[in-house]
């Protein structure tokens, strides 16, 4: 095909999704819980991985197979879930970032609950001071916060070097619903979300064009989920 996007209706876009996940490799009995959990109790739950990004995170961490790893944004820790479970070979030490009490308690919960405590730590505060505190490097990094930090952190990140020779980033929610796009792209984004989005949209286009013209990095943005950038450092 000459394009890389399919165009698919709503309604399209929901049975491929259910297609996809139905074709795809479960996610844990634990993880269907808390994905759950999350959805009865969140106004926003929209914003946590769907199953299928769930098991997604899991292959390419069993590919990784990554000795640390590092989060910014843990939300209710489904994100942390997934690296916990896909890394026991290696016993990976993950560490994850938050800010928002609500999410730390949540989180808290989700790891106090499900046994996740040996091996993530959870780092309250603000995530670029937290990102210039850490020592080491690490194999994985997943990037799902606040979007008007994306290039803050992913700058620290790579100024510091705390992403490992061989190791990947993975940054979501790039297409910010579409208004990284055009603001003209989502008519069905509800109103009481289009401002927040539009302007997630205005800052995600500038961390694009920054991982563009980083030259000591290679970068590609994937058209799947809400977007996903891997970036990587430059071979050679």
């Amino acid at each position: 095909m000459l394009t890389s996007v399919l165009s698919f209706t709503p309604e399209m876009a929901e049975k491929v999704t259910e297609y996809c996940t139905e074709n795809s490799s479960d996610v844990s009995g634990n993880m269907k819980d808390l994905w759950d959990w999350t959805v009865s109790k969140f106004e926003d739950a929209d914003k946590m991985s769907s199953p299928l990004q769930g098991s997604t995170m899991k292959f390419l961490a069993g590919l990784i197979q990554p000795k640390r790893v590092l989060e910014i944004g843990c939300y209710t820790g489904y994100s942390a879930m997934a690296w916990h479970e896909s890394t026991k070979q290696t016993n990976a030490e993950i560490i994850t970032l938050e800010l928002d009490k609500k999410m730390i308690a949540a989180s808290r919960r989700t790891f106090d609950t499900y046994g996740l405590n040996d091996r993530v730590k959870l780092i309250e505060g603000d995530a670029l001071q937290s990102l210039k505190n850490l020592t080491g490097n690490f194999d994985l990094i997943f990037v799902d916060a606040n979007k008007d930090g994306y290039e803050s952190y992913v700058k620290t990140i790579l100024d510091r070097k705390l992403l490992s020779p061989g190791g990947l980033i993975m940054a979501d929610n790039i297409f910010a619903r579409g208004m990284t796009i055009s603001t003209e792209s989502n008519p069905l984004l509800l109103e009481k979300v289009r401002s927040y989005w539009t302007e997630n949209g205005k800052a995600l286009r500038k961390f694009n064009t920054f991982c563009k013209n980083d030259g000591r990095i290679e970068t590609v943005l994937l058209p799947v989920y809400d977007g996903l950038t891997l970036i990587r450092w430059k071979s050679g």
